[in-house]
């Protein structure tokens, strides 16, 4: 397993072994600063070597790498984060596409669905995950109501999102209804990311978080909006809750990426949302979400043993308090001497 990383931002810290390099001055000595502590201490997975500073040959993803990705076979990870950590964590692991989803209405700010999210909310948000410097592709979510009013609100919004949140491309869901708008953004010199199927926007036409595609109708006309949102200028398309053979129909029938969540293994790729396939999220369990990880459990564990040791007294102890600068001598000891 490669880990790339670059020298900034630093790796994230957690209580394992530090890293080869790092000062192991002891915390409270001479000069009292606030930085002063334990040395910084770096998770690297089980068999790995140590996250490095990625190679200097490495080059941002853009559009042009994903299409050459699909035309070489080479499946495409793309993961929703929604902040700089979870940014820098991604960017560790060598995903080649972050979206900045307008999932974090559930997942960040405990709504029921994604509707209430703003076009501030995502540049907010987008800010964050840009200031970690990924080399990933970073997609910003166009959320509900910021593009279908007009042609020119949704290039004026997706504006904001590249100009103001610094992404690098946007994604708007919905087929054929919005090929104008589609059309309008890349004409704006605005990459523009589809998105068929289970399109959470739409949840009360659709009357839940249903599998779209299952008829024989709809599968036609997913498969012909597919064709159409790339004809328009779509550079991927994401497929969300339809049958895998649909999937890999639609996968077959283009030239573009399809990233799939819910839709199988033939598309191009795949996306996940942070916090689901680390299992930091356990309310809502979707068929298609894989745990890679258990955090939820661990983050509870380590926060009731820190209110423990606080309860008891044990924390702070002396390794982690500062302690007073050494006392410098005076002039008179000086002279006795």
């Amino acid at each position: 397993m490669t880990l790339y990383y670059r020298k900034r931002p630093t790796a994230p810290k957690c209580s394992m072994r530090p890293a080869d390099g790092d000062d192991p001055t002891p915390p409270g000595t001479a000069g009292g600063d606030l930085l002063d502590g334990p040395p910084p201490l770096r998770y690297y997975p089980p068999g790995s070597a140590p996250l490095r500073e990625r190679p200097m040959t490495s080059s941002q993803i853009n559009v042009k790498t994903l299409l050459a990705m699909r035309r070489r076979g080479e499946k495409i990870a793309m993961v929703t984060a929604y902040d700089y950590h979870s940014a820098r964590i991604c960017d560790a692991a060598g995903v080649e596409m972050i979206l900045v989803g307008d999932t974090l209405g559930m997942v960040i700010q405990g709504h029921e669905n994604t509707l209430p999210v703003t076009v501030d909310d995502i540049v907010y948000h987008s800010r964050m995950v840009r200031r970690a410097d990924p080399r990933a592709l970073v997609v910003a979510d166009m959320p509900f109501l910021s593009y279908q009013v007009s042609t020119a609100e949704a290039v004026a919004n997706a504006g904001r999102l590249l100009k103001e949140g610094r992404a690098q491309a946007v994604k708007i869901e919905g087929g054929r209804e919005f090929l104008n708008t589609v059309g309008a953004l890349t004409d704006a010199s605005i990459p523009v990311m589809g998105h068929v199927g289970l399109t959470p926007q739409s949840v009360h036409r659709f009357g839940g978080f249903r599998v779209q595609g299952r008829s024989e109708d709809s599968a036609k006309r997913l498969v012909e909006d597919a064709g159409l949102l790339e004809r328009a200028g779509c550079f991927s398309l994401v497929l969300e809750g339809i049958p895998f053979e649909l999937a890999r129909e639609i996968t077959e029938s283009l030239s573009i990426p399809t990233i799939g969540i819910g839709a199988g293994p033939h598309c191009d790729g795949q996306v996940l949302v942070f916090h689901d396939l680390l299992g930091i999220e356990n309310e809502l369990k979707p068929k298609f979400v894989k745990k890679y990880a258990d955090l939820n459990d661990v983050m509870i564990a380590a926060i009731a043993e820190y209110r423990r040791e606080v309860k008891s007294g044990a924390f702070p102890d002396l390794d982690h308090s500062y302690g007073a600068a050494p006392r410098r001598a005076s002039r008179a000891d000086r002279e006795d001497d």
